[in-house]
């Protein structure tokens, strides 16, 4: 990724339905170079995806938490495999330091927490857990 590529998908990630000819005129190159840069960037496995954000007032009912993860031994893959297919897991991320995993989790209210975090615990290859509720948003 160049220069171009690289504020071609900022721009993306700030609005990725925005128009291609404003993206265009923003990287200050032709339509069809900005769409040629968009489709290799697909191609090649840099761009994935497109998502929607929703701002957190939205989902004002769904409670958020970070759960930090201790895996035991080597098996942090097969760990992240279980958790994925979990509905209440928003999001995994691996990590150094005392925790291998932070695992973002939603849920509808504290006694739905509990269940979760009494599934996700017995997980096999999971040694401790740490979670915390995320009670406000500062930036987006």
């Amino acid at each position: 990724m160049d220069d171009i590529d690289r504020e071609l998908v900022a721009l993306l990630r700030g609005n990725a339905r925005m128009p291609l000819v404003e993206i265009a005129r923003r990287l200050k190159v032709a339509r069809g170079t900005a769409l040629n840069r968009i489709a290799k960037l697909e191609r090649n496995g840099t761009i994935v995806g497109y998502t929607v954000r929703l701002r957190p007032q939205t989902e004002e009912h769904r409670m958020r938490a970070l759960m930090t993860i201790a895996v035991e031994g080597n098996v942090a893959d097969e760990v992240i495999r279980a958790l994925r297919g979990d509905p209440s897991v928003e999001a995994l991320h691996t990590t150094n330091g005392r925790w291998d995993i932070i695992a973002e989790l939603r849920a509808d209210s504290l006694e739905e927490f509990d269940r979760i975090l009494s599934r996700l615990r017995r997980v096999d290859g999971i040694s401790s857990t740490e979670t915390s509720l995320l009670l406000s948003t500062h930036k987006l």
